[in-house]
């Protein structure tokens, strides 16, 4: 069974408590003073910038893996993967499986410059709202959750509010579907799905079909800097590292570790 089905029809109900709690319209307004601010940090060019481009991630807990960190605050966690040199954040805010809330996002958009990526199991344009007033600068669509007019309507609400969007692929045909929509930034997980296995030879095999089309990202299983090091040299743009540095007893210089040249 694909382990996203029961996470994505929990999203949908959450989606519909939260609308009754805080009505689209209070959203809209707060996105429309963000935009006349010119609060939006370039996800997007942080990713593009010369080298590999870590993108370093805040996750309490996760169904592989139970949990991971519970005695640093989110800020002192964030703050240290600055310092440490990563170029954009991913902040997990999906409760029921992985510990976040929205709450966690607002807390790092308070704590730090970098710009940050609200990875949640988006399925609903009230999300997209919901996370730029919240302080996303970016956000996670999964090809293998939406049917794709679903996809490419969130896409688009992304990019009417001035948000990057990270699509994730697992596969060839999904990253067809990535590309055709005319995705900037793909992400390519390693972990199956299915088995919850993680194979980071995935982003190599998937790679040539994606290097000239858009920005590439490679998320799960990355820990050591060789392993860095070699995805820089097959053109990859960027690196999503969440466990590996939450579990280290000090995150800046697990940071500064992983990107050393």
């Amino acid at each position: 069974m694909n382990r996203l089905d029961p996470i994505v029809a929990a999203a949908r109900d959450e989606v519909a408590q939260r609308r009754r709690a805080t009505p689209l319209p209070e959203l809209e307004r707060a996105v429309t003073r963000r935009a006349a601010a010119g609060d939006i940090r370039s996800f997007a060019h942080a990713i593009a910038r010369p080298g590999l481009s870590l993108i370093a991630e805040h996750k309490r807990r996760s169904p592989s893996a139970g949990a991971i960190r519970h005695d640093l605050p989110l800020e002192d966690v964030v703050r240290a993967y600055e310092r440490g040199g990563a170029a954009a954040l991913s902040i997990l805010t999906e409760g029921p499986s992985f510990g976040g809330s929205l709450e966690d996002l607002r807390a790092a958009r308070r704590a730090s410059r970098l710009p940050l990526l609200r990875k949640d199991f988006v399925v609903d344009p009230y999300q997209v709202h919901e996370a730029s007033a919240a302080g996303a600068d970016a956000i996670l669509l999964i090809v293998a959750a939406l049917p794709p007019p679903e996809l490419a309507a969130l896409h688009s609400e992304a990019v009417g509010v001035g948000l990057s969007t990270l699509t994730e692929v697992h596969d060839e045909s999904e990253l067809e579907i990535a590309l055709e929509l005319g995705a900037e930034i793909i992400g390519i997980n390693n972990r199956d799905l299915k088995t919850l296995e993680v194979d980071t030879r995935r982003t190599f095999d998937l790679l040539p079909r994606a290097v000239g089309r858009a920005l590439v990202v490679s998320e799960s299983g990355f820990s050591r800097p060789e392993q860095l090091r070699e995805l820089a040299g097959a053109g990859v743009d960027g690196v999503l590292v969440g466990e590996a540095l939450m579990r280290s007893g000090d995150v800046e210089a697990a940071c500064r570790a992983l990107i050393a040249p």
